[in-house]
């Protein structure tokens, strides 16, 4: 491990108290939404200001404190200092007023808050979380950005001192404030107590547990926090209440450090920077990041047994404490933001040419979400992608969660969903999965993908044949990579037969709706197999193995035309697809169509997707159409997946329904794709078990289909 170099001491961080006052006002662009993201990048940073009313302050920065999406607490504390008065712009600390917030808009890489102080400065707050995915080496960067401008109100100069700290919230971080020529830094990682270090190295760290979390959170890893060292900064570690104290009354801090080694809970430290900006009249700018490091990120069970992947970046760094790190993240701002800005374009015009605003309102804020549960592992030579099922179960690579993530990257970068897939079939293929189906997931644990040696993971065997067969075409599709097929043609042959076997009709078994309940027969879930048999006849076409792919089509067609017999209420007003076969009183999304679509395959008959666009609006609810006749919930990824493939009324309803939603909505945990239709908020199985998931990923299944032109698939 290398070295900090000029280290003072170690001090620790915990969570603190709530004060929320009355917050004037604010318009928000261009939905309020159900919580904001300010630093969003991976499963482990993953910070929110919680929003709606169920237990939020309504998308607010100032009197509350920000969180994990866990619901720990993170007190990140922002105050201000404006001739001599104090006033709280970020967390919840006790004493300062309110700055008024006048407004939040949001795009897909920022937020931006807007504040009024007092009348007579303005703040332009900034969290840029970056998404890259043309460019490894950045995205596999853990940091995010906090850009604070402070400009004159009323025309006139005043003496301003900028303030942040802090903490780690409950989670009982270690803080480790260093200095280089450039940046101040700070680091904190997990433990019990305090420690010391030297006044040049460090001394152990403690209790770190590789591979561990406690309540979602890392077990291992440095976390950094950096300003660029410049004229009229000062900093301290102590506890919150001298710390800021110290800031309230004289304006800046004592670059002092807290020698005080002690348990978190006793005089909660925290570090803190301040900066004097002097008599400002024009804009003046303070940049911090934030990020966390860890070496080793991933336990693997791959080709050659279970082995540590290290983190992508350290293929560009050399170690967690590599000080030329958190200087290239600095100081790459500039880039950064011209490359957010460049993306956010993209999203934006892309987004309103085919759903318009509303449509804009949803892709644009479940694109840090999508991307906030991946990981890039491993070296120059072999790279991986990995994805946690966050909040719904924490699995590693859960092929029915990949599923409904997987538009987002074939709308941005195909190449990456090669990456998620890679695992999956190098775990399989190395003979360490016994069942001929396709397995549910890596492994029950993030990070721990060391499989199922045994066979018993979930089971969902239809369900994850379908979405492996669906997706590595999808991809081929996209990359042109036709070798990628031949390289996997035994397993995706073997899974075909079970589909030939069980898709038709299905046995009583759960599909990736699993909280519903299982049930025989499903009439969604046998789409899903068929399509997968057309999908392997193409890649059988594909690869010349023409014998296989004629063998396929003959099948999957006639699978097809059986299940427009079985599946359909006919005489129903109007006619429909139903739950499941005979069960002419149900019905359900038919959101599996999708994949006939995306592939180009022309399986499943126009009239179809017709009698299904005139259907929907005759169910549909407030917030949505519901999931299916069992309960009045209904799921976001799901509802965009029928979106795209339904005539351009009923596209507008879905679209107009979940944008709503977003503003509207109660809940007060990053994006939720489980609610229900009728009042917004949490179904009955309570609040938080759906949130901050990949799957809003999904939300992008307008614009992977617009995607098909550039790579030559036509429907």
């Amino acid at each position: 491990m290398k070295f900090l170099s000029q280290a003072f001491v170690v001090v620790c961080a915990t969570l603190f108290g709530s004060v929320v006052g009355d917050a004037a006002a604010s318009t928000f662009s261009p939905a309020r939404p159900p919580a904001i993201p300010l630093a969003v990048k991976s499963p482990y940073m993953s910070t929110w200001q919680y929003a709606g009313s169920d237990g939020g302050n309504g998308g607010y920065l100032a009197g509350q404190w920000p969180q994990f999406w866990a619901g720990q607490v993170a007190a990140w504390t922002g105050m201000i200092r404006v001739d001599g008065t104090t006033y709280t712009w970020m967390g919840a600390p006790t004493g300062p007023a309110l700055v008024t917030q006048t407004s939040f808009e949001y795009t897909s890489t920022k937020s931006v808050f807007t504040m009024d102080v007092g009348g007579l400065v303005e703040m332009n707050i900034t969290f840029l979380s970056t998404l890259t995915p043309d460019d490894q080496k950045r995205q596999s960067l853990i940091f995010s950005y906090l850009d604070v401008g402070v400009q004159s109100l009323d025309g006139n100069s005043h003496d301003v001192q900028l303030y942040t700290d802090i903490s780690a919230g409950e989670s009982a971080y270690h803080v480790i404030p260093a200095i280089t020529d450039r940046l101040f830094r700070m680091g904190f990682w997990r433990s019990l107590r305090c420690r010391t270090m030297g006044s040049r190295y460090h001394q152990g760290w403690q209790n770190q547990l590789l591979f561990s979390e406690t309540s979602d959170q890392a077990d291992w890893g440095y976390w950094y926090y950096a300003t660029k060292k410049v004229h009229g900064l000062s900093f301290q570690s102590g506890s919150d209440a001298t710390v800021r104290a110290n800031f309230q009354s004289n304006g800046n801090l004592t670059n002092t450090k807290d020698t005080d080694y002690r348990a978190i809970n006793a005089q909660y430290p925290v570090f803190g920077f301040a900066s004097d900006l002097g008599q400002v009249s024009g804009s003046v700018n303070t940049l911090y990041t934030i990020g966390l490091t860890q070496e080793q990120a991933i336990q693997f069970d791959g080709a050659t047994g279970v082995v540590p992947l290290t983190s992508l970046w350290t293929s560009y760094f050399s170690s967690e404490t590599d000080a030329t790190k958190l200087s290239f993240v600095y100081n790459d701002y500039g880039t950064a933001s011209q490359t957010a800005a460049a993306l956010d374009s993209q999203i934006s015009s892309d987004s309103i040419g085919l759903g318009g605003q509303d449509y804009l309102t949803i892709t644009s804020l479940a694109a840090r979400q999508a991307f906030g549960a991946l990981q890039l592992v491993g070296n120059s030579t072999k790279q991986y992608l990995f994805l946690k099922e966050i909040s719904s179960d924490g699995n590693v690579q859960t092929v029915d969660v990949i599923f409904p993530f997987h538009p987002v990257l074939l709308y941005l970068k195909p190449e990456l969903l090669k990456l998620l897939l890679d695992p999956l079939f190098e775990n399989q293929e190395s003979g360490q999965y016994p069942n001929m189906y396709s397995m549910h997931d890596l492994g029950s644990s993030y990070p721990n993908a060391t499989g199922h040696p045994d066979g018993n993971d979930e089971q969902q065997p239809l369900e994850e044949c379908g979405n492996m067969l669906i997706m590595t075409l999808a991809y081929s599709q996209r990359a042109q990579d036709k070798a990628y097929l031949q390289q996997h043609y035994k397993i995706l042959k073997q899974w075909t037969q079970y589909l030939i076997q069980e898709a038709l009709i299905p046995a009583d078994q759960i599909s990736t709706d699993d909280f519903a309940g299982s049930l025989a027969n499903q009439t969604n879930l046998a789409l899903k197999g068929i399509i997968g048999i057309e999908a392997m006849a193409v890649i059988a076409n594909m690869t010349n193995n023409t014998a296989d792919g004629a063998n396929y089509t003959n099948i999957a067609h006639d699978y097809i035309d059986k299940w427009q017999v079985y599946g359909i209420a006919q005489d129903a007003t109007p006619p429909h697809t139903t739950l499941g076969y005979g069960l002419n009183d149900t019905h359900g999304l038919l959101y599996n169509l999708y994949g006939d679509q995306e592939l180009g395959l022309k399986l499943v008959p126009q009239k179809v997707y017709d009698m299904q666009s005139a259907f929907y609006p005759t169910v549909a609810d407030t917030y949505g159409v519901p999931l299916d006749t069992r309960h009045n919930y209904t799921k976001s990824d799901w509802e965009m997946f029928t979106a795209a493939i339904a005539s351009d009324d009923t596209k507008a309803m879905f679209i107009k329904e979940l944008a709503s939603w977003i503003n509207d909505t109660p809940t007060n945990r990053p994006e939720t794709d489980l609610y229900s239709a009728t009042t917004g908020d949490w179904p009955g199985q309570g609040a938080g078990t759906f949130t901050a998931r990949p799957v809003v990923g999904g939300h992008f299944a307008l614009l992977a289909l617009q995607a098909q032109t550039a790579a030559g698939i036509h429907n």
